[in-house]
Formats: structure tokens, C-alpha cells, sequence
């Protein structure tokens, strides 16, 4: 029964680590490609969530907060225009095509 060398050993063990590297790479880009789209719009909800919307942001934007929810085009429009503020930074207002 031989035994295996050092330089063996490295070789399998550097081979083991190639393939899980590999393996975990494949795995982060199918959860990448399975994630929902981002919403075109969000309304942003109160501390509380029960109080009114406290702004209406464009999809993406840096300074929706975590109690934010993905809505419509529709919906977006009619939280504006139900007096819903704005995004200073984002203005979903103008995107979405309502002058003041």
C-alpha cells in the first residue's frame, strides 16, 4: 500500500478548496439572479405603521428607510396625490410626471 506524498497532499487539498471556492461562487450568483427585481416605487411608513405614509421614494433611493414597501406606479401617484411628501432626493414626483 503506497502512501501519499507531501506534494500530494497539497495538490488534493489546494483541489478541494478550488472546487468549494467554485462551488460558492455558483451558489452567490444563482441567489443574485433569484432575487425579486427592486420595486420602481416605494412608500415609506411611520414608526408606528399605523400613522400615514411619511414619504413616496423612486426605487432604489439611498434614503428610503427599512419601513419602506415596494407599490405600483398607480398606487405611487395616488399617495402624492393624497398629500404623501415627496423624496427630496429622489423627487418620485417628477419621474412620475406631477408638476407643483
Amino acid at each position: 500500500m503506497s502512501s501519499a506524498t507531501g506534494s500530494e497532499k497539497d495538490l488534493e487539498r489546494t483541489q478541494r478548496w478550488i472546487a468549494d471556492e467554485e462551488r460558492q461562487q455558483a451558489e452567490r450568483r444563482r441567489g443574485i439572479a433569484a432575487r425579486p427585481p427592486k420595486p420602481d416605487w416605494l412608500i415609506e411608513r411611520s414608526l408606528d405603521g399605523h400613522s400615514p405614509a411619511v414619504y413616496v421614494h423612486v426605487g432604489g433611493c439611498h434614503m428610503a428607510g427599512k419601513r419602506s414597501k415596494g407599490v405600483g406606479r398607480q398606487q405611487a401617484l395616488r399617495a402624492l396625490a393624497n398629500g404623501v411628501p415627496a423624496c427630496t432626493h429622489c423627487r418620485p414626483d417628477t419621474q412620475l410626471g406631477i408638476l407643483d
